[in-house]
């Protein structure tokens, strides 16, 4: 049998403003700052997307769900989220785990970690024991530091739907 493993990684910036919303991970977070996007803005997703395509050889998000498209405007990014993985599953590929880390100063994301693992997980069809989310600050320093921006990073494993036998 012959079993084919891939790794993606992805990033995603955005700018933070005062009285949007903000979406990590496909969940509200209460926060009196939000991304500025044409999506809903959940770095955490999009950089995760950016992971999965990346990991298929499929280009990034931008290719696939491009910004200066009216049918992305507002979007939930979960909806891009599940697309992503019925593109990577049409590569002949599943998702193996997912690692991600959130850089952004407040509001403290521990409270909603297990609800981010669950949503994602059941959009993306794997067990949340897959998917690892992680938040940080960068101890006041640069634009996440100030308030200003919020960055995501992810990381993932693919391997074959079905494995060659031999």
């Amino acid at each position: 049998m012959t079993l084919h493993q891939r790794v993606g990684q992805g990033i995603d910036f955005h700018r933070l403003e005062e009285g949007r919303e903000l979406w990590l991970g496909g969940v509200h977070i209460n926060s009196t700052k939000g991304c500025v996007a044409h999506s809903d803005g959940d770095v955490l997703i999009h950089a995760i997307c950016d992971a999965l395509l990346g990991a298929a050889g499929m280009n990034d998000i931008g290719y696939h769900f491009p910004d200066t498209s009216d049918e992305f405007k507002g979007i939930d990014s979960k909806i891009l989220l599940k697309r992503t993985t019925e593109i990577v599953a049409g590569k002949g590929y599943r998702i193996v785990n997912i690692d991600s880390t959130v850089c952004l100063e407040l509001p403290k994301l521990a409270p909603y970690i297990t609800a981010m693992r669950t949503t994602m997980a059941a959009v993306a069809g794997i067990s949340s024991d897959a998917i690892s989310v992680k938040a940080t600050t960068t101890e006041k320093m640069g634009f996440t530091g100030r308030g200003e921006g919020i960055v995501a990073l992810a990381v993932c494993l693919l391997a074959d739907l079905i494995p060659d036998k031999v």
